[in-house]
């Protein structure tokens, strides 16, 4: 039989402590590709929309395709765009009859009148199509699982890694139990077990650390033959909401007792190894003195400055790791991003090898990250802010920061934008003529992603805390939402 099976992709990470609202144009700024456009861009590379082409030429599937879109990590996303995302697929939906539905989901997604936008999108979903047809889901591991996502989705499977690089994997694999569920060969449900944390202490960093095992026992766990799916989802903690934090869900049918006791081992070694953090944050000025010291025989020296991480929300526009490395008098640095739009607009009239005045980031929000800073720096080049990547995560696919330019302020080349992005790619740096295999020091606003490209690249890596908006200091963000008591608000 040829199974009909409708797809669609929507992703976005949601800081509630964020103060930009996410609205359609945030979405357009990323992409917003639909249909025939979104399988041109992301059908054959390392994304779920693949993993569910993988799995639909196998079975010989008809599939529709209805959108993909995805907005930068922001604030809530405001009612008018959710309906906006969500119109295509209802209206597909109403139109025609399918066998199936995978959608390619995020899971910490908030909306300004609803804190589960992925359940919200669910919930309507299933008002159209009732609650027989099967709806198979992918989430990113920092997702803040509902129940009613694991009530309204049958099956639910996360990326396994992070930095993430198994989105095409995860694709495929929802395909398959999707697939068997059509064919009625199995019923699944998705249970969830959590923990009162704001995340699993390391983020769900899969490289090194308790996440291994955990994860090397999830996969065990999906040899047996009534399980499909088991996934370890560390959470989102710049969520400020009820069901916050780290999760383990099984998406199976048979012995649910059975199930539910796996789940809660793992989620008991998340709780019980709550204290072993692995990243060391440096202060800024930490940071500064190693970069001073460091001899760059095997690499550059790759500072993260965590706190400042587009991709968790983060403005982009701090300043105080910038304001340690000049004041250390750093040669041969670059650094990325710094997102002032103002500055860029401002530079499109300056002289390439001149110098000019500017008052540069910390425009936001100077509690979080510090404020402007002066300095007198020299224009390097101008340019549109594209890029493809080249690296693990993003290979061949297209990203923009906006209209961008490169300044030299005294020894560090520093890349400012406007669009705010997290750095992951090393084509993020060379697309724009700053090569950092050839840096001393290269500095970054990532928290983990950007591991999966330059660690191969690096002689060290270290990571400070510059006080910005994802900063590991909970205590400093106004939480009025989450479930008290709550690790590590409450200890």
């Amino acid at each position: 039989m040829r199974f009909n099976v409708l797809t669609a992709e929507i992703s976005h990470e949601t800081n509630s402590f964020s103060l930009h609202k996410t609205g359609r144009q945030a979405f357009m700024a990323r992409y917003a590709l639909m249909g025939a456009a979104a399988v041109k861009e992301r059908g054959t590379e390392n994304t779920e929309l693949a993993g569910f082409l993988d799995a639909g030429r196998v079975h010989g599937w008809q599939i529709t395709h209805v959108l993909s879109a995805a907005a930068g990590p922001s604030g809530k996303i405001r009612r008018k765009a959710f309906d906006w995302l969500c119109e295509p697929i209802l209206a597909r939906l109403k139109q025609h009859s399918f066998d199936g539905l995978l959608l390619g989901l995020h899971g910490a997604m908030g909306l300004d009148f609803c804190e589960d936008g992925e359940g919200e999108l669910l919930r309507r979903v299933r008002s159209v199509v009732g609650n027989e047809l099967p709806i198979a889901i992918t989430l990113d591991p920092h997702a803040n699982v509902s129940e009613q996502m694991c009530a309204l989705a049958d099956i639910i499977v996360s990326f396994k890694t992070y930095p993430h690089i198994d989105m095409r994997d995860t694709g495929r694999q929802a395909g398959e139990i999707l697939q068997r569920t059509m064919a009625r060969e199995i019923k699944p449900r998705t249970i969830r077990i959590g923990r009162p944390m704001l995340e699993e202490v390391n983020g769900g960093r899969t490289d090194i650390g308790p996440m291994v095992e955990r994860v090397a026992a999830a996969r065990a766990y999906e040899e047996k033959e009534d399980v499909f799916a088991v996934s370890i989802n560390a959470g989102f903690a710049s969520a400020d909401v009820v069901e916050v934090g780290p999760t383990v869900l099984v998406s199976g049918q048979g012995d649910f007792t059975a199930h539910a006791a796996f789940a809660e081992t793992i989620a008991d070694d998340i709780w019980n190894r709550r204290f072993e953090v692995l990243n060391d944050y440096l202060s800024v000025d930490e940071a500064a003195a190693i970069a001073v010291a460091y001899a760059p025989e095997k690499g550059p020296l790759v500072i993260a400055d965590y706190a400042d991480n587009p991709g968790a929300g983060g403005y982009g526009d701090s300043t105080e790791l910038l304001r340690a490395l000049l004041d250390a008098g750093l040669n041969n640095a670059c650094f990325a991003p710094m997102v002032d739009g103002a500055v860029v607009q401002a530079l499109q009239t300056a002289v390439v090898g001149k110098p000019v005045q500017l008052m540069l980031g910390g425009k936001t929000d100077p509690d979080f990250g510090g404020g402007p800073l002066a300095v007198e720096a020299e224009l390097v080049s101008l340019s549109d802010g594209l890029f493809t990547g080249d690296g693990p995560m993003i290979h061949g696919l297209h990203g923009s920061f906006g209209p961008s330019a490169v300044i030299r302020v005294a020894g560090i080349e520093i890349l400012v934008v406007t669009m705010p992005r997290q750095i992951l790619d090393l084509q993020q740096f060379k697309a724009f003529a700053i090569d950092p295999q050839k840096k001393h020091v290269v500095a970054v606003k990532s928290m983990q992603h950007f591991r999966a490209a330059f660690e191969p690249i690096a002689g060290q890596i270290v990571v400070c805390d510059s006080g910005a908006l994802c900063t590991p200091r909970y205590d400093r963000l106004p939480y009025r939402n989450v479930p008290r008591p709550i690790f590590p608000l409450d200890t």
